[in-house]
């Protein structure tokens, strides 16, 4: 068995369902896959990639990233009902959002948003950012109770123990992953990126590595 990690398939985009309709059927049967989030906004093609992805993997685990928990092209009051849909919908078609033991490996999905611990948004973030605009919360849910109630949902899975454990998240647990080469303009989006207090439920798990996407910067850090 072999564990491949992905993040950010963005579907909605032609050249991303064709990478996924060819992968190998066969090859990859005995084999689990990561999707760290962001898949697509629509049910239709999100179901569509949970199909061909089943097709190709014995397991398939995914985390919602925030594409995911859009709602203006969903039949949704809110991105709460968003995330709960998506992970009834991922249980219906065989897909993992919760940890998964396979005997001294356990794979531990973490959820995640932001609350800017890694800097506060400036005017470009607020008018540029799609979430500001894409995504809708509650009735009386303040913008920095998004992480807390995302946070939340993991603490049942942070006394977790085995032999080895792997961790991955849509957002990032620490802002100095990002390396030091992205320029100044493209940092405003630092803010967006994830929460320290991610970091912090990461340590209590332990792992053996923690995967995470959203930052669209292709790097190997231990």
């Amino acid at each position: 068995m072999r564990i491949f990690a992905i993040s950010d398939l963005h579907i909605d985009y032609e050249e991303n369902r064709d990478w996924i309709s060819g992968l190998s059927e066969q090859e990859y049967t005995d084999d689990v896959l990561i999707v760290a989030g962001d898949i697509c906004d629509k049910n239709e093609e999100l179901i569509w990639g949970f199909i061909k992805l089943k097709k190709k993997f014995s397991r398939v685990l995914f985390v919602p990233g925030n594409h995911d928990l859009w709602v203006t092209r969903k039949d949704c009051d809110d991105s709460i009902m968003s995330y709960k849909n998506i992970t009834e919908i991922a249980e219906d078609y065989g897909i993992d959002t919760k940890p998964v033991t396979m005997d001294s490996l356990t794979i531990v999905p973490l959820l995640g948003w932001y609350d800017y611990t890694f800097g506060k948004p400036g005017p470009k973030l607020i008018a540029g950012w799609l979430d500001y605009h894409q995504c809708k919360w509650p009735k009386g849910f303040k913008e920095e109770e998004v992480t807390e109630y995302f946070l939340a949902l993991n603490e049942q899975y942070l006394s977790i123990k085995n032999e080895k454990i792997i961790s991955f998240s849509h957002f990032l647990p620490r802002i100095d992953l990002m390396p030091s080469f992205i320029p100044a303009n493209f940092r405003i989006v630092y803010p967006a990126l994830g929460t320290s207090h991610l970091e912090e439920q990461v340590r209590m798990l332990n792992p053996i590595i923690h995967v995470y996407g959203h930052s669209h910067v292709n790097q190997h850090i231990v």
